[in-house]
């Protein structure tokens, strides 16, 4: 790279990582595979059309650019290495053509699709670099072929992506199993200064009110099978606040060992179909003797009624002669899911410094039938001690409504 070329880079890119592709004194630069993976608005694909571009124009290089589904030129990076070909004053330099971009100093770009397109692929010589777009669509089959399909001596593999699900190949090739000699970071939107108002409006909208979304879409988290997730309408919002005369109600689950100890406070607005929960309280290996201070992080844990875990009498009991005013839930059959159809039915709000609350509403999920797929009415046993109290907390809420419909 030329001295003149590398400010240019460091001017765009202010992180250390996208610099593997273009900096020969940067530990990742002779890795062979070169990935970066994340959410929306990281401007992965545009750093690595710079970079591509970069290197291009101060050696003769063959790069070959592709991805699984291409039917059209118009569905590759042509377009987006062009741009950058003006943007870097280079285009003096190229020569850009409808179907292929080629250097005055004998570099080549080639576009090819790998699903339709794998036989041309394979019979494609002398590949210096390739850059694969959209990588979480690349299927086994075509990472089998492609990969010893570039195998001049120094080349590369340039990769990136959006996160799908754990079990894409991709995800299983260079997360899960990382090749040797490989350079693979996630990069997101906080790694990019130039990500737009716009894409921060709509980010700030999806955390609001679908945390799984965000996580996804803005993150770079694999999805989770959102399908078998039993709650979808909740959200967060850090300016919820309760009135004056609000009426609060608290829930507990019990824990020691490795379950938690918990204490959720919540409120309802019955006419607009939400709870919101403002606060909670969360330990792992809480003694019974430290279970009030424990509640005490949690305001007004002493003045409003705690409904809790009736599977632990003595517990309850202790915390009755510390003050608390607690009664253990009533339960019975079918009690969890009659709970669960009942919290289901409102939205659900949730204070972001309630992480564990977010975290289980983010996970809870039914059984999913390993051999066929199919979600189970099965709720599974796991992420739901805050759920827990939160249920137990709106059972006599919960019966009186059901009496007023009646």
């Amino acid at each position: 790279m030329t001295a003149a070329m590398k400010p240019e880079f460091f001017e765009f890119d202010t992180t250390d990582d996208f610099l593997c592709l273009t900096d020969p004194n940067h530990p990742g630069y002779k890795s062979r595979y070169k990935g970066f993976h994340g959410g929306r608005g990281s401007a992965k694909s545009t750093q690595l059309a710079r970079a591509a571009i970069l290197r291009a124009a101060t050696e003769p290089l063959r790069i070959l650019c592709t991805r699984e589904y291409q039917n059209s030129i118009s569905a590759s990076i042509l377009t987006l290495l062009a741009d950058q070909i003006k943007i870097l004053g280079l285009s003096d330099k190229f020569d850009v053509q409808r179907n292929a971009i080629y250097g005055l100093n004998g570099s080549e770009f080639i576009f090819k699709g790998l699903k339709h397109g794998i036989d041309s692929v394979k019979s494609t010589e002398g590949i210096d670099l390739c850059l694969v777009e959209e990588a979480q669509t690349i299927s086994e089959e075509s990472w089998r072929v492609l990969i010893p399909t570039i195998r001049k001596e120094g080349s590369e593999i340039w990769l990136c992506w959006n996160p799908l699900h754990e079990t894409d190949p991709t995800h299983q090739r260079f997360i899960v199993n990382t090749p040797p000699n490989s350079f693979i970071r996630q990069v997101n939107h906080n790694r990019n200064p130039w990500f737009p108002d716009v894409l921060r409006e709509e980010m700030e909208y999806d955390k609001k009110r679908d945390y799984n979304l965000y996580l996804h879409v803005w993150e770079g988290q694999c999805l989770k099978r959102s399908e078998a997730l039993v709650f979808k309408h909740w959200s967060i919002d850090e300016s919820i606040e309760p009135g004056e005369k609000e009426t609060f109600y608290m829930g507990s689950d019990f824990g020691f060992a490795t379950d938690p100890t918990t204490l959720v406070r919540m409120w309802v607005d019955e006419k607009a179909r939400k709870i919101f929960i403002d606060q909670e309280a969360y330990g792992i290996g809480v003694e019974i003797d430290d279970t009030p201070d424990l509640y005490d992080e949690v305001d007004g844990a002493r003045k409003w009624k705690i409904t809790a875990d009736s599977a632990r009498p003595e517990t309850i009991s202790y915390l009755k002669r510390q003050g608390f005013k607690i009664a253990g839930a009533k339960k019975g059959a079918g009690s969890v899911e009659e709970g669960i159809k009942f919290l289901q039915s409102y939205d659900i709000v949730i204070h972001p410094r309630c992480k564990h609350t977010i975290q289980e509403f983010g996970t809870y999920s039914y059984k999913v039938d390993p051999k066929t797929d199919e979600i189970l009415p099965v709720l599974v046993d796991d992420n739901n001690h805050i759920i827990d109290a939160i249920r137990y907390s709106l059972e006599s809420y919960r019966k009186r409504s059901q009496i007023n419909i009646g």
